[in-house]
């Protein structure tokens, strides 16, 4: 990895905030990349700030002091794209009144930041794909073959080896592309890293709006942390941003955090902020109560099979051995039975008799047991112990100070 000093100063001048190990690992390979002339791709969710690398590639590079262009490729209409990019000739189509250079023609000799590259319509990827193996492109309405010198750098956020499957992408463009790849974390994964981008987003707006900066309280601090970011490091600064106009207060607790959260009902639906609903659905939870039920459903499923049962075939305690066989039996047995079958329940070793009785589990203890009985399995590996629920290390550790399982 590059030196710290030099890591440090990319950091500084590119105001990127952040000391998490795999963002460091990218600002490393950009600057290792940069001096070399080879086209590099960059993927990571939108809004975690894809498109400062381009530039840390572009200025520590030989091409430093020529032109720089950004082109947001799913900003532009399909029709007019290939005019963008590679120019036209008068009277190629009906508007254009003259000759138009494109960005690879004004961009000769320095670099080309396509953002969104998979946007890109499939007859626009082979004219991409023709600059990229020779460095030659024809502008629309012409048959005169142009040359250009320029590197090329793209980025995306979608899943470019389904796109390639779905035949929205072309696969030689992307191996062409992707010389060299640069990943970019979700703000998710860089916890240590929320808690300063938030002070600096609040110190920015304090002094943009000439106001004190707003402070979390520690319950607001760890709902911070808990919350997924879909929206990443942009989500970030424009709630931090919402807050900061909005309260007045210039103190902030966890249920006025919250009202600025959205929620996310679904993966294809649109968010619903907490101000117009209460509807909170937490991800691991509502992965926890599924089990729930599935467990509900086994111990019903247990229960009719003891009932089905002749009562003299089961080993029932000693002390129960009378001619009244009432509910007390049927309490005593139900329990001996589970013990017998806990290949049922992987994450709970004990069911209560009352909880067999009256067929409910509290959601809040099945979830606190599941987690310490992970945690015992794992011999207190917090990692291990998260993938083994398939949660988050944060929501994990939540979890375990909520229940105070340290």
């Amino acid at each position: 990895m590059i030196n710290n000093p030099e890591i440090n100063s990319i950091k500084q001048r590119f105001n990127i905030i952040g000391t998490t190990p795999s963002l460091l690992r990218a600002i490393s390979r950009a600057i290792q990349v940069a001096r070399f002339d080879i086209s590099v791709l960059i993927t990571g969710e939108s809004g975690t700030g894809k498109e400062f690398f381009p530039k840390i590639i572009h200025e520590n590079s030989e091409r430093k002091h020529k032109k720089y262009i950004a082109v947001n490729c799913g900003a532009i209409p399909e029709g007019t794209i290939d005019s963008e990019l590679f120019g036209h000739e008068k009277g190629a189509f009906t508007g254009a009144l003259a000759d138009r250079k494109g960005y690879f023609e004004e961009g000769n000799g320095g670099t080309i930041f396509l953002d969104e590259v998979g946007e890109l319509p499939l007859t626009t990827q082979a004219r991409l794909l023709r600059v990229l193996e020779n460095g030659e492109f024809l502008k629309v309405g012409s048959s005169k073959v142009q040359k250009t010198d320029v590197r090329i750098v793209a980025a995306t956020n979608m899943n470019m080896t389904k796109a390639i499957q779905e035949g929205k992408f072309r696969e030689d463009l992307f191996y062409r592309l992707n010389t060299v790849h640069i990943e970019l974390p979700p703000l998710r994964n860089r916890m240590d890293d929320i808690l300063l981008l938030f002070r600096k987003f609040t110190s920015d707006f304090a002094e943009k709006y000439k106001m004190p900066a707003i402070r979390l309280t520690e319950d607001a601090k760890e709902l911070l942390l808990s919350y997924r970011w879909p929206g990443n490091i942009r989500q970030l600064r424009n709630i931090t941003e919402q807050i900061s106009i909005l309260e007045t207060s210039r103190e902030v607790n966890a249920d006025v955090l919250r009202s600025y959260l959205p929620v996310y009902d679904g993966p294809n639906l649109p968010a619903i902020n907490k101000r117009e609903s209460n509807a909170f659905i937490d991800g691991e939870r509502e992965m926890l109560y599924k089990i729930i039920l599935e467990m509900r459903k086994e111990l019903n499923e247990i229960k009719e099979k003891i009932e089905s049962t002749d009562i003299t075939d089961i080993n029932i305690p000693h002390k129960l051995h009378s001619s009244n066989y009432g509910e007390e039996i049927h309490h005593e047995v139900i329990p001996s039975v589970i013990e017998r079958k806990t290949q049922i329940f992987d994450n709970i070793e004990t069911v209560h008799a009352e909880s067999v009785e009256d067929n409910t589990l509290s959601l809040e203890d099945a979830e606190k047991e599941m987690i310490k009985k992970a945690l015992e399995r794992n011999n207190g590996k917090r990692k291990k112990c998260a993938e083994e629920l398939k949660i988050s290390e944060r929501t994990l550790y939540r979890k375990i100070k909520e229940y105070n399982l340290d």
